[in-house]
Formats: structure tokens, C-alpha cells, sequence
């Protein structure tokens, strides 16, 4: 088995999207400490914004590739015949259209923190960006927890 071929498991890609979620959903907690605590540099600021933005993206690439190649066809049909069929009529969609907002936001702070700390105190974007890093990374953590819902309501979908 090839590299490629492993990457392309269903058990890793699940993996490598909920890996990179927590570490893009870590950067912008840290990112939320730094800008709080008005400690770190511009470049420190920069560097754990653009891996929580990059670690977002790996997530999504991750967790889309899994949707296209399995979800669809192995997945929502024992969702939609088991215990819970509402849970990708709800949960699931919800998650789908709430991960799309977490790049743009992320991106959004992350071009906050391109700006000189004068810059961004005179145009009063620091508690903006505190309160966008902040949403980012409650969104993270609660889009981990409609995963886990999912995950969950497969297994229980498959148990008789």
C-alpha cells in the first residue's frame, strides 16, 4: 500500500481532519492569549495565526475529501436508517455550513495581526480580534463536538 492509498483511508483522513482541527482550534486560543495578554511580537502574533489558518484549510481539505469519496455512500445512509436519521438532517448540515465560516473569520484575524500594534490599538481592532479569535475557536470546539455526535450516532446505527 502506497502512501497515497493510506492518506486516502477512511480512518486516516477522519484523523487528519479532526488532528488539524484541534491544532488550528489550539493556535487561536493561544492567538486569543496573546492578544489578551497584548504579549508577543507582531511576527509571533502572524506565525500562530496563519498555522491555526493553515491547519483550518488542512482540516477542511481532510474532512471534504472524506465527505466527497465516503461519506455520501457509506456513512448518511446508516445515519439516515438508524437510531437518529435528524442527526444528518441537523447536525451534520449545521456542521457543513458553520465550518465556512470559520476560514474567512480566521483569515480575517489573521490579517489583523499583519497590522502594527499601533495600527491596530489606533483603529481599535484588538478587541475585535479578540472577540474574532475567540469565535473561532468556540466554533472549532463546537463543531468538534457535532463530529463526535456523528461518529457516535454511526456506531449506534450499526449496533442491533
Amino acid at each position: 500500500m502506497d502512501i497515497v492509498a493510506i492518506l486516502q483511508s477512511k480512518p486516516v483522513l477522519i484523523g487528519l481532519h479532526l488532528g488539524f482541527g484541534i491544532i488550528g482550534i489550539d493556535a487561536f486560543l493561544w492567538l486569543l492569549g496573546k492578544l489578551k495578554g497584548d504579549g508577543g511580537s507582531r511576527k509571533s502574533l502572524v506565525i500562530t495565526a496563519a498555522i491555526g489558518v493553515a491547519a483550518f484549510v488542512a482540516s477542511w481539505l481532510a474532512g471534504g475529501y472524506y465527505y466527497v469519496a465516503y461519506y455520501g455512500t457509506l456513512v448518511k445512509s446508516i445515519i439516515k436508517s438508524g437510531v437518529a436519521p435528524w442527526v444528518h438532517n441537523i447536525i451534520m448540515e449545521t456542521k457543513e455550513h458553520i465550518f465556512l465560516f470559520i476560514i474567512p473569520i480566521a483569515m480575517t484575524v489573521l490579517f489583523i495581526t499583519l497590522l502594527e500594534k499601533e495600527d491596530m490599538d489606533k483603529l481599535k481592532l484588538r478587541r475585535i480580534a479578540l472577540w474574532l479569535a475567540g469565535t473561532v475557536a468556540v466554533l472549532g470546539l463546537f463543531i468538534g463536538a457535532m463530529g463526535f455526535i456523528i461518529s457516535a450516532t454511526v456506531r449506534w446505527g450499526t449496533i442491533n
